[in-house]
């Protein structure tokens, strides 16, 4: 099957940061900031929301790496905003340029990498591990 998606295409996520989404809370440090691993899921969003709305339905896409950089901290009550830019596809691989800022910097930036799937068919594959 051809998917068609548009190199280009941009979409956006963004989020309040609530005490929950610090690395304190997180586990990944012990600082009440924006934790890295919730900048890269918010990253990994704005791909996976950019994917879906150019597949047909019953296709989505999983993550396959991630390469970024945490280049400023985030205090609580601060919106952040992750932009995914499809800058490479490659059958059903996609590549993503993702940046992510705060109210005052960028905050971070990097690629990341995910793959079409068909849903049902891939969690059938997944359930009889």
């Amino acid at each position: 099957m051809e998917f068609n998606l548009r190199v280009g295409s941009t979409t956006i996520s963004e989020k309040v940061v609530k005490e929950a989404d610090t690395a304190a809370a997180f586990g990944s440090g012990d600082i009440l900031v924006f934790a890295t691993p919730m900048m890269i899921g918010l990253m990994e969003n704005a791909a996976l929301n950019d994917a879906l709305k150019q597949l047909p339905e019953g296709y989505s896409t999983v993550g396959t790496f991630v390469n970024v950089k945490h280049m400023a901290a985030t205090p609580m009550g601060m919106t952040v905003r992750a932009e995914a830019e499809l800058i490479e596809v490659d059958g059903k691989k996609l590549t993503y340029k993702v940046t992510a800022y705060d109210e005052k910097d960028k905050i971070g930036e990097g690629t990341h990498g995910r793959y079409i799937i068909h849903g049902e068919s891939f969690l059938k594959k997944v359930e009889s591990k």
